[in-house]
């Protein structure tokens, strides 16, 4: 009904407030009208039946006849007698993300930091920048500047236009400093975009980005830049529509730039999006095995949606596109983390049969599966098996045994695996750390940070979200606080959500005052403001129990019973009703 409304609106040419948005428009009216019927076609999640999908992944008729019977029986017998271990998907633990391509866009790269952030004249700079914020004009600041004598070049820009990426007026500023002495580089001109686009200043993106087709500098890069930085806005429209309108700044919307959009939306989640962009433009860009291998690590990797996964799989033998070893290794990865032991090792034994060989990422799934499905020993055998093949495990193979078993609270069997890891000369990773901080105490919970920090793994601010997270799913606020209190003595700064995470954890539990309170110091470090945290704090604590009208809440000393916002009833009154009414009964039994 809401995609029929939708369809409505745009057909019907309702007022748009403004004009910038008409393409944004036209955009989306080529994505729905022609998949409407598809959309309406397609069956609910729920209504799925295993006898109906499974077949359909494979080209033979009998799945028992590709599976070898004395390795799956042996594992299937077992995790029914043993109580399955909880899957979950991890946000932070994706240890084999099947298609986990180097982002072009991801300026947090190592290969993008190619200056020393402890030179001093960049560090003078720095300082110098930071002290004419307050300046009434940016004019003032630019005369500021150019009596400072300070000499700049390219690099130094990059550096300084990347040291305050937090801070993008600065940033700006510097960029527009730098086109004085000639340094402005379509590099440094690539950073500040990418900054601009992180804090949504898409506008003043624009304006840098035409200035430079002003400056003929090529603006290819900087385009698809502000797709990624659309489509990590949550905004997949402009981002389409950036796509569109490539040729006005005469550059060809070719297959790289297609491919572009297809991995940006579904990076950030716009999966469903990506897929009906392929499908509307395939005349331009017919359907091909890369372009499905994108969205099947949409929904396999990033939604984890085990019913879309399986209906592109089918849409891929509709369009007669050939799965390759990519496919496969998508659509094992999304079996496995969802637990599905049987799939994931049938998809194994066709992926053999037809030729493609099982890469790591693929053993690591396995593993994973077989660990989850309480099988560590037939994890122990793909391994040996993995090794004999002539792969050799790396750090991640082990983290696919270790962070399952730390879920299960398993943490003897998880140290004996680090042991073996390390015996590999492979030392633990972020990852391993963060899955044995899921059990830990708040003292052991110190001592894993401080390792991490002798390690030089961190601990990072993901770190700090998982621990928070953790002790407020515990209901210990107290520890989630002290947590607070050490992330600077890591040198960790607080993203806005870090204090997102504190203060809803904080009024969850039933600490208003604190939370409004952070919530303030977020509002004042510049932070937008949240409408979500905003309600909220509003409201007074309540937790599910507090909800229901007429349910029991308190049984004080009295012996009175709050039934919400009802009346109160004394509970003696009830309880000698009660057994009056048993009497009654015993008595008339007896008569009768």
């Amino acid at each position: 009904m809401l995609w029929y409304r939708v369809c409505v609106y745009i057909v019907q040419g309702s007022n748009f407030q403004s004009k910038k948005r008409d393409f944004c428009k036209s955009a989306m009216a080529n994505l729905i009208l022609p998949s409407l019927a598809r959309r309406l076609q397609r069956t609910p999640p729920h209504l799925f039946l295993l006898s109906d999908i499974i077949p359909s992944l494979s080209s033979s008729p009998s799945p028992s006849s590709q599976l070898p019977f004395h390795f799956l029986f042996h594992a299937l017998h077992q995790t029914s007698l043993i109580p399955t271990l909880q899957t979950h998907h991890f946000s932070t633990f994706q240890p084999f993300s099947a298609h986990n391509l180097d982002d072009p866009f991801d300026f947090n790269h190592p290969r993008f930091r190619t200056y020393d952030p402890h030179d001093r004249f960049l560090l003078r700079f720095l300082e110098l920048l930071r002290e004419i914020t307050h300046y009434p004009s940016e004019a003032e600041a630019m005369t500021s500047l150019d009596d400072s004598g300070i000499e700049v070049n390219s690099e130094m820009i990059y550096s300084a236009v990347w040291e305050l990426r937090e801070e993008w007026r600065l940033a700006l500023l510097a960029s527009r400093w730098s086109e004085k002495w000639g340094c402005a580089d379509e590099k440094s001109s690539n950073l500040m975009i990418w900054v601009l686009g992180n804090h949504r200043k898409f506008n003043t993106a624009w304006c840098l980005i035409r200035d430079m087709h002003q400056s003929k500098v090529d603006t290819r890069r900087a385009m698809l830049i502000m797709i990624d930085r659309y489509a990590s806005a949550n905004d997949p429209c402009k981002a389409i529509g950036t796509f569109h309108i490539m040729e006005k700044f005469r550059l060809s919307p070719d297959q790289q730039a297609f491919h572009t959009v297809l991995n940006a939306l579904c990076k950030y989640g716009n999966v469903e999006e990506a897929e009906e962009f392929m499908f509307v433009n395939k005349k331009l860009f017919p359907l091909e095995t890369e372009g499905f291998n994108i969205i099947l690590n949409g929904w396999c990797n990033i939604s984890l949606d085990i019913f879309e996964a399986k209906r592109v799989w089918r849409e891929m033998s509709k369009c007669c596109i050939t799965p390759d070893a990519t496919s496969y290794t998508n659509m094992i990865s999304c079996f496995a983390k969802v637990g599905n032991l049987f799939d994931s090792l049938r998809l194994y034994e066709e992926m053999k049969k037809r030729s493609w060989v099982p890469g790591l990422k693929v053993y690591n799934s396995l593993i994973y599966v077989l660990t989850c499905q309480n099988c560590l020993e037939q994890a122990l055998k793909i391994l040996a098996k993995m090794k004999g093949s002539g792969l050799q495990p790396d750090s991640a193979t082990y983290n696919s045994m270790i962070h399952p078993l730390c879920e299960a609270k398993m943490f003897e069997e998880a140290r004996n695996i680090l042991t073996v890891m390390m015996e590999e000369n492979l030392g633990p990773t972020m990852e391993t750390y963060h899955s044995f901080l899921e059990g830990a105490s708040f003292e052991g919970t110190l001592e894993i940070l401080n390792r991490m920090r002798k390690a030089g793994l961190g601990p990072t601010g993901d770190s700090f979200l998982i621990i928070l997270s953790r002790f407020f799913k515990l209901g210990q606020p107290e520890n989630a606080l002290k947590i607070w209190v050490e992330m600077k003595q890591y040198e960790v700064e607080p993203s806005h959500t870090h204090q997102s995470v504190l203060v809803q954890g904080l009024a969850t539990c039933g600490w208003l005052t604190k939370a409004r309170e952070f919530y303030a110091d977020m509002r004042s470090k510049g932070f937008a403001e949240d409408p979500k945290l905003k309600k909220l704090l509003k409201e007074p604590a309540q937790d599910s129990m507090h909800k229901g009208k007429w349910r029991v809440q308190h049984l004080n000393r009295e012996g009175w019973v709050n039934h919400g916002k009802g009346s109160r009833v004394r509970w003696k009154i009830l309880r000698n009703k009660s057994r009056r009414k048993k009497k009654e009964i015993k008595k008339s039994n007896l008569e009768l």
